[in-house]
């Protein structure tokens, strides 16, 4: 069972990697125009993959950063594993590729006319459109908690500032101090992601401050890979992290900002350190172009990625809706690379193919103590529907030798996640 999980999860680096750098070109596409707006790992790697597969296609990514702050690994930035310099990724390759990169923001889409309108007033015409905004954080959904309570409760749910200033309140807390962290109901970005930072937090707090504690109040029963984070905590950091499922109280119902206190159910929980993951939805430029729905979140076709309610503009990423596909950075990647496919096929004229994608997210609940889930989609009614059998997950009775050799697979995954998407 080891060999075989190791063996695969060793192929699907490899496929990775071989679908972003060695794809077919096709040059027959005249002057056609496509538009990406979003330029992380969904829409950077589908404009970079546009122009390799067919380099005479215009290919336009509107992204107003001039550097992408990665959040995979971010977590460990927080835990003191990482500096936060090494998530940043410059647009300079994918510029080289021949994609023209415009520092500006998207602020108007008329899909009518097919043009959208960017931050300094110019405009740009577009035969297809690619909506890859990420998230926005739904600052009305968790009474107290607006952009200044996440300065004194921060969220570090999108990678940059706010990581930097929850690493800072970890070193300055007290021995002996409480960090609480809340959870949303799904959908959110990156399902695994909070019992990971809960898991690198109390590697910090072990090594430096062992008498802390750590407190997760969940607005959910259940969770990604709950047995292999509960096994780790258990081997770990025993008595360290607490976890309040929503049946016994873990749903936050508001927060206190000037006292750093939770308030759930039926409790009142308060912080030295606190950590809010707030509610999301699909980011403003999705809602201005009117492909998000009253969830927050964009429909779209399984087969191009097209919205459901506006035709010629495609939705990638954690803003879109994908069945049982999660919101992931392996995920808006695989769709990236599926889309350029797509849309190449839209402008010759021909239909394209049904995709199947791989997606794998690494968690690490210590530099040396990694597990895994990956696995393969393919559209069924009209949404994406995971394979039975085709994916998997780390075995829970894994040993110390497995667990490390994960951790490393975790490092390779995000060196080709990261160096095919921004070169």
């Amino acid at each position: 069972m080891r060999k075989h999980l190791s063996a695969r999860r060793r192929t699907l680096l490899k496929l990775t990697a071989a679908a972003a750098l060695a794809p077919t070109v096709v040059r027959a596409q005249g002057a056609a125009k496509v538009v990406v707006v979003g330029g992380g790992f969904g829409g950077a790697v589908c404009a970079r993959t546009l122009k390799t597969m067919a380099p005479a296609i215009g290919v336009t990514l509107v992204e107003p950063n001039k550097t992408y702050t990665a959040c995979p690994f971010s977590n460990e930035v927080i835990a003191g594993l990482r500096e936060l310099k090494q998530q940043e990724f410059s647009y300079e390759a994918i510029a080289r590729n021949g994609v023209t990169v415009a520092a500006t923001t998207a602020t108007a889409v008329d899909s009518a006319a097919k043009i959208v309108t960017l931050g300094d007033g110019s405009k740009l015409s577009y035969d297809r459109l690619v909506i890859a905004p990420g998230i926005d954080l739904d600052w009305k959904a968790l009474p107290g908690y607006d952009e200044a309570a996440a300065e004194k409760m921060p969220h570090a749910w999108k990678a940059g500032p706010q990581t930097a200033l929850l690493r800072r309140q970890l070193e300055a807390m007290e021995d002996g101090g409480v960090v609480v962290i809340s959870v949303p109901a799904a959908p959110y970005r990156c399902p695994p992601a909070p019992y990971e930072r809960a898991s690198q937090i109390a590697w910090y707090l072990k090594a430096k401050k062992p008498r802390s504690k750590v407190l997760l109040l969940d607005a959910k029963d259940s969770f990604s890979q709950q047995r292999l984070f509960q096994a780790a905590w258990t081997k770990l950091y025993p008595g360290m992290i607490e976890w309040v499922p929503l049946s016994q109280g873990g749903n936050v119902t508001s927060v206190d900002p000037a006292t750093r206190t939770f308030n759930t159910d039926f409790d009142k929980h308060k912080a030295d350190v606190a950590n809010v993951v707030p509610p999301q939805k699909a980011a403003a430029i999705a809602q201005t172009a009117g492909v998000a729905d009253r969830t927050g979140w964009c429909p779209v076709s399984s087969i191009a990625f097209e919205s459901e309610l506006q035709p010629s503009i495609h939705v990638l990423g954690d803003a879109a809706l994908m069945g049982a596909m999660p919101k992931a950075a392996f995920s808006a990647n695989a769709q990236g690379k599926a889309c350029a496919a797509a849309i190449v096929d839209l402008l010759a004229g021909r239909t394209p193919a049904e995709p199947r994608l791989v997606s794998a997210c690494y968690n690490l609940a210590a530099p040396d103590y990694g597990f895994s889930i990956v696995g393969v989609y393919r559209p069924e009614k009209g949404q994406f529907l995971e394979v039975p059998g085709a994916g998997g997950t780390s075995p829970i009775d894994g040993d110390s030798a497995l667990r490390a050799q994960e951790a490393r697979y975790a490092e390779a995954g995000f060196r080709v996640l990261t160096a095919e998407t921004f070169g």
